[in-house]
């Protein structure tokens, strides 16, 4: 029998958590995500959860804890919003850099600074090109609604541990607080044996100590390191893109969206359609690795891209470089919290079929 209920993008989140045998959670509250972590304390008995769900001190506190949790093979996750997200960036480096699987969710405001509490998209260069230092990537998921929200935590779990590699989790204030039906996946088993390559565990006698650190004082083993980590990006872009087309197959411009952005150009090629302008709606789900190829692929066969985005324009950037200038390319958005409309995307793809 299903397990339909209606819930909030933030609550779908904490429930996906806690069926997923999440092991930790540790957070600060920040709108507009407060609910992930709200949620979870709600829940958190032994008999529901047996999870440890902790309000740090701050953001920083929060992802530092979540090292050291995930160095031991647990299954962890964080939750913030953009400010609380900066804040984290160098424990996410620390993370990336020692190779350990977590769950990082961003539920993004707008910027820059602390901004406003309302929705936007313009984290995506710090998501996507690692946001803190050193040559690192995450993999980023990015939901389009709320059964996402929650299929992408049993998923994202899946694919940080594949990798042993953080994975975020992209959403915004629009995704975080709107309500739908969700189809809730059955309890999982909370994972009791772990990787004893690379889990701190303790020392058994029969191998040496695992040391999880992403400090090297030697440059060349530095660099010896930095390639193990290009080559397993490389993997993921070689095997865990994902995208959505809906109505491409006969499409002469189409629309490139991702999150809440997404939901709103699937209803404005819907209008256009039925103004005659053949369009369609390319979907990353993935944005990195980003949906380079399919791109590529379509871009001799169409007379124009549009990128819709919440912010200033992010994405658009790697869309002309899969493009590679053969056709146009523009983007359209809407800056500091402001949705935009349908019809405002639609006329944007009409001042791009004009030339504007």
């Amino acid at each position: 029998m299903k397990d339909l209920q209606l819930m909030k993008g933030n609550e779908a989140i904490a429930e996906a958590a806690i069926r997923a045998g999440a092991d930790a959670y540790f957070g600060y509250p920040i709108t507009p995500q407060s609910e992930v972590l709200e949620y979870l304390m709600s829940q958190n008995t032994p008999e529901r959860t047996g999870m440890i769900v902790l309000q740090a001190e701050s953001e920083i506190a929060a992802i530092n804890m979540v090292y050291g949790a995930a160095s031991t093979g647990k299954r962890v996750l964080t939750s913030s919003s953009s400010p609380g997200i900066s804040l984290k960036q160098e424990g996410i480096s620390y993370i990336a850099g020692a190779e350990l699987p977590c769950l990082i969710v961003n539920v993004v405001r707008a910027g820059p600074g602390l901004g406003t509490i309302q929705p936007a998209q313009s984290d995506y260069f710090q998501s996507t090109k690692g946001g803190g230092h050193g040559d690192y990537r995450l993999l980023v998921l990015a939901p389009a609604s709320v059964q996402e929200m929650s299929d992408f935590v049993k998923l994202g779990f899946e694919l940080a541990f594949k990798y042993r590699t953080p994975v975020l989790i992209l959403s915004d204030g629009v995704i975080g607080q709107m309500m739908e039906k969700v189809e809730l996946f059955p309890q999982q088993p909370r994972v009791n044996t772990y990787d004893p390559a690379w889990t701190l565990t303790g020392k058994p006698a029969d191998r040496e100590r695992n040391i999880a650190t992403s400090l090297e004082l030697d440059s060349h083993r530095q660099e010896k390191h930095n390639l193990k980590l290009q080559a397993k990006y490389r993997m993921m872009e070689e095997n865990e893109v994902r995208f959505e087309e809906i109505q491409c197959e006969d499409a002469e411009y189409i629309i490139v969206a991702y999150g809440s952005s997404a939901r709103i150009s699937q209803k404005a090629v819907d209008l256009a359609r039925e103004k005659g302008i053949k369009a369609g709606l390319l979907r990353p789900i993935t944005l990195f690795p980003f949906p380079t190829k399919i791109i590529q692929e379509y871009a001799p066969r169409v007379k124009g891209f549009l990128s819709v985005e919440m912010s200033a324009g992010q994405m658009v950037e790697d869309i002309r470089l899969a493009v590679n200038g053969v056709t146009k390319v523009i983007h359209y958005g809407r800056y500091g919290g402001v949705i935009p409309a349908p019809d405002e995307v639609l006329e944007a793809l009409e001042n791009l079929i004009k030339g504007k």
